[in-house]
């Protein structure tokens, strides 16, 4: 049996190796507290569980779904957009069901991407960016993301003959897993970016509604022409604790959604009815769960924040995501200071140096936890690090 060199490229899935990690520690007997990954504990609304419900006995919902997505469902998209960007959107051009964020991100470079292209992939980042585009047949050019630039790219600093081959470029803010954000500033730098040169911006913006202190999350296409030049991924899952039901959207100018749509119709038969008039409850319902979400979100930051700044771990209070990122301590490296978490608090965190070469040297912890645990992983910590 011979399997295919590109599998060769890839690393294992981080995820999939902090559940291997955590499996081992529990057949030991240890409770184990898990700050790794950004899978929200908190349930879905029940006006949504109830819509999926009702729309999942209806036989006309048990057919094959629209390729680019039910209208009902495009039309709430187009709704919520304008009416938290400002953006308006042609539901049947503009817009694209996706089955969840990551199916969109991981497929797209196969519209644009042909062998030995060029994608430039911000990192740290979601590993999805650099693997989608081995996928494609592409090559990911790495651009760093600097703490003392506030964890934005160097658009600058990529080189000529770089440029002249590249397709896309990747960014994600509000940003995983840095918890940087954005400026429309930056944006509107990006947009005539991808306009010199040609190229298609790939804006990640799963963690738009997660923030905290007044904070806002723009989006890209708020600023003018970024539609010819550009797409923006939107999921569900974060927003409304909606992981398990794969469901997103991208939206960006016809020309690019176009070329989507194409791409889409010969992978994937698109979204299941129900859960779609589910995402219509979601998007049309009322919000307050959102507010109280994040307030939840920002009482387990601030108690996590203040328990590693006593410890004398140097953290940035996030504004917005689900995540505190964390320098570690110099005697360190990612990954050997999240195996010592894992043997000395009986803690998992996700090291930095896993979402790329300029996370090394810090760890990544999620909020995703019950507060029960978050304390009992707190008074781990305190335990180790401060007796």
């Amino acid at each position: 049996m011979r399997i295919a060199q590109r599998l060769n490229n890839l690393e294992p899935y981080l995820f999939a190796e902090i559940d291997r990690k955590i499996a081992e520690k529990k057949a030991q007997g240890l409770r184990v507290i898990d700050f790794g990954i950004g899978d929200p504990d908190m349930p879905t609304p029940k006006h949504i569980v109830d819509a999926l419900c009702e729309a999942s006995k209806d036989p006309r919902n048990h057919r094959y779904p629209s390729y680019q997505g039910l209208p009902a469902f495009l039309e709430a998209v187009s709704s919520w957009f304008e009416k938290r960007f400002g953006v308006q959107l042609d539901p049947q051009k503009e817009i694209v069901s996706v089955i969840g964020s990551k199916d969109g991100i991981s497929h797209f470079p196969l519209a644009f991407v042909n062998p030995g292209d060029t994608v430039l992939v911000t990192e740290p980042g979601y590993p999805v960016y650099r693997t989608s585009t081995i996928f494609a047949g592409g090559h990911p050019y790495l651009l760093p993301l600097k703490e003392e630039r506030g964890y934005l790219p160097d658009l600058k600093s990529v080189p000529a003959d770089v440029l002249n081959n590249a397709t896309i470029l990747f960014i994600n803010y509000p940003n995983n897993p840095t918890t940087a954000v954005a400026s429309l500033t930056f944006f509107e730098e990006a947009v005539y970016f991808a306009r010199k040169h040609e190229l298609i911006i790939a804006h990640d913006n799963a963690y738009s509604e997660i923030t905290y202190d007044g904070y806002v999350a723009p989006s890209i296409m708020e600023v003018p022409g970024a539609k010819q030049v550009c797409v923006e991924f939107h999921s569900l899952s974060k927003t409304y604790n909606m992981t398990g039901w794969r469901l997103g959207f991208a939206v960006g100018g016809s020309e690019i959604i176009d070329a989507f749509k194409t791409l889409k119709t010969n992978i994937d038969s698109g979204v299941f009815n129900a859960i779609q008039y589910a995402g219509i409850a979601a998007l049309t319902g009322p919000q307050d769960y959102v507010t109280a979400m994040c307030d939840i979100y920002k009482k387990r930051r601030d108690l996590l924040v203040e328990c590693l700044e006593k410890i004398g771990w140097q953290v940035k209070k996030p504004q917005a995501t689900i995540y505190v990122w964390v320098k570690v301590p110099k005697e360190f490296d990612s990954s050997t200071f999240t195996e010592y978490l894992l043997e000395e608090s009986a803690i998992v965190v996700a090291p930095g140096s896993a979402y790329g070469p300029s996370g090394e040297g810090y760890v990544r912890f999620s909020l995703t936890i019950p507060e029960e645990d978050l304390l009992l992983g707190i008074d781990n910590l305190r335990k180790s690090f401060l007796q």
